[in-house]
């Protein structure tokens, strides 16, 4: 059986569509909100979601860390694992975490470029969130040596 991949883009958004034996099958029933976005072949195989493997847009040398807090149906929708594909494709540092009041609140750092298309993509989230709101501060805090996930407070 021969397969061949083909990735469609339309303005902002991309999917991916697999030809097997000259029949077209889509393989991806979720569209991405993100740009300049691979979809490998491997991540039809992940589960729930499929996996987008990006490559920040352009590097700065100077670093940026700020507090985002997510508002609106962002809890039980798979958001915070979602953050944190996201954050590590793009390089950056910090955690996520749940708040009792029910929104997501994360810290991003890592080079300007990077930190600004992550809120950018916090400001849609995941395929079953919807975000009615962020808020975003400047921070000092230690983002540490990873993205990692923090408990709820």
């Amino acid at each position: 059986m021969t397969s061949a991949t083909t990735t469609v883009t339309i303005p902002r958004l991309r999917f991916l569509a697999f030809q097997i034996n000259n029949s077209s099958v889509c393989a991806a029933s979720r569209f991405f909100h993100f740009h300049q976005t691979r979809v490998s072949v491997s991540s039809l195989s992940r589960g729930r979601s499929l996996s987008a493997m990006t490559t920040p847009q352009g590097s700065s040398d100077s670093t940026k860390t700020e507090r985002v807090v997510i508002k609106g149906r962002v809890q039980g929708v798979w958001y915070r694992n979602w953050t944190i594909e996201n954050a590590t494709q793009l390089g950056l540092k910090g955690w996520v975490r749940n708040r009792k009041d029910g929104s997501v609140e994360a810290l991003f750092s890592g080079s300007v470029n990077a930190v600004q298309e992550m809120e950018q993509r916090c400001r849609r989230g995941p395929p079953d969130a919807v975000v009615t709101g962020i808020q975003v501060f400047p921070s000092d805090d230690d983002p540490g040596t990873a993205f990692q996930r923090k408990p709820t407070v």
